[in-house]
């Protein structure tokens, strides 16, 4: 730069001095001459160096820009492969769904004038060789070790923060069909299948619990158990013998039963749940249809927690004299109504919560739990994991040879 300016002076002297000796101008004249030459040439030298500089700047953004844009495509193609293997889970998910939709709905209309009505589900009962043909699918998958667990998250209210899970199982038959417990259940218990059922979802709730403990994360899991378990004189010894050797986990396990279920147990299912509450664990009373609640026979029995669903608490719900109530309660403000409960040492939770009109009702209730698909549908765990919390070899085996010999 400094040798331009040099020859651009040079170049203005040289072609003033000519002009002046030339053409005989005045010196002046001839000066002013060259000096506009040397001007010209600067202004074209800073001119360039100002657009030189412009030019570097504007390349500098740009590369800048490149970067950010490239960031912003590498997280892009990052969410969009992590969106399409959430679609295509869930497009499995479904097509089961629909799958065994498809299959329950074929089972109960193909003969459905012929076959007598079931007068425990309402539904009709399925012909002897169906009957027979669905209980060995049951003992095979059990002995196949062919049972899943599925987890749903029961969350606090109004935070959704997950406090709890409930635990299902849920068996498949040899052609990976998930078998869902409407469909079993006619069949595995009269047969005392369900004992072994209880027992192997009792197993893995507890490896599930302590995997979760590893992680620090402070969660309980529901975990259901029929009558018949509870009264089952073969099967109670051993799973209260189980539990006694994992009783620190009574703070992370609670044991599940239907209303129906509960109101039937006899002094054998009462006494054996009182062993369990003497171990420290508690239980829930889920599908809660009557809230003529006996509170005081709750509390004996150490039960925490009642699950009631949305759409009954919504049905409950009338308004008296410009107050809110329910009408099993007509003389309690329906705000009060978990109040009532936790007196008793019961928490409320609202469970089948499909949509958020029903959050809306399930607060003004100052109900601090719910449960739902609104919230998280059951999820399986992963095979990986489930395979940790697969029971010593045998435990199938003899949990059927038991159930054969009743």
């Amino acid at each position: 730069m400094v040798l331009l300016v040099g020859a651009y002076i040079t170049l203005s002297l040289t072609a003033a001095l000519y002009i002046w000796r030339a053409g005989g101008w005045p010196v002046g004249v001839a000066s002013a001459i060259g000096s506009f030459a040397l001007f010209l040439g600067l202004h074209g030298l800073v001119s360039r160096g100002l657009d030189r500089n412009a030019l570097e700047t504007e390349i500098h953004a740009v590369r800048e820009a490149h970067v950010i844009l490239a960031d912003q495509i590498e997280r892009m193609q990052g969410q969009l492969i992590s969106l399409t293997d959430e679609v295509h889970v869930e497009a499995e998910e479904l097509s089961g769904e629909m799958k065994m939709l498809e299959h329950l709905v074929q089972s109960l209309t193909l003969g459905a004038q012929t076959r007598p009505l079931d007068p425990i589900v309402g539904l009709t009962a399925p012909s002897q060789s169906q009957r027979s043909a669905l209980l060995d699918t049951v003992r095979e998958a059990l002995a196949d070790n062919r049972v899943d667990l599925y987890l749903q998250p029961v969350v606090s209210l109004p935070q959704r923060r997950t406090v709890f899970y409930e635990s299902f199982s849920r068996l498949r038959d040899e052609t990976g069909r998930v078998m869902m417990p409407a469909e079993y259940l006619a069949v595995a218990e009269p047969e005392g299948l369900m004992s072994a059922i209880d027992n192997l979802l009792l197993f893995r709730c507890v490896q599930i619990v302590r995997r979760l403990a590893k992680q620090d994360r402070k969660v309980g899991i529901f975990c259901n158990i029929a009558l018949g378990s509870l009264a089952d004189e073969v099967f109670f010894p051993q799973f209260l013998e189980f539990l006694s050797q994992n009783k620190d986990l009574h703070g992370a396990l609670i044991f599940e039963l239907g209303q129906a279920a509960f109101r039937q147990r006899g002094s054998v299912e009462a006494r054996n749940m009182a062993k369990l509450a003497d171990l420290g664990f508690q239980f829930s009373i889920d599908k809660v249809s009557d809230l003529e609640l006996d509170f005081p026979d709750l509390q004996r029995a150490d039960v925490k927690f009642i699950k009631i669903a949305a759409e009954v608490l919504q049905e409950q719900l009338l308004e008296v004299e410009g107050r809110m109530t329910l009408k099993t309660m007509r003389d309690l403000n329906a705000a009060d109504f978990a109040d009532l409960t936790r007196r008793y040492g019961v928490e409320v939770i609202a469970e089948k919560v499909e949509n958020e009109r029903q959050v809306i009702d399930v607060l003004e209730l100052n109900i601090g739990y719910g449960q739902g698909h609104l919230f998280g549908q059951p999820r399986a765990i992963r095979e990986a994991v489930l395979a940790e919390a697969d029971p010593p070899q045998g435990f199938i085996a003899q949990n059927l040879r038991r159930a054969s010999a009743r």
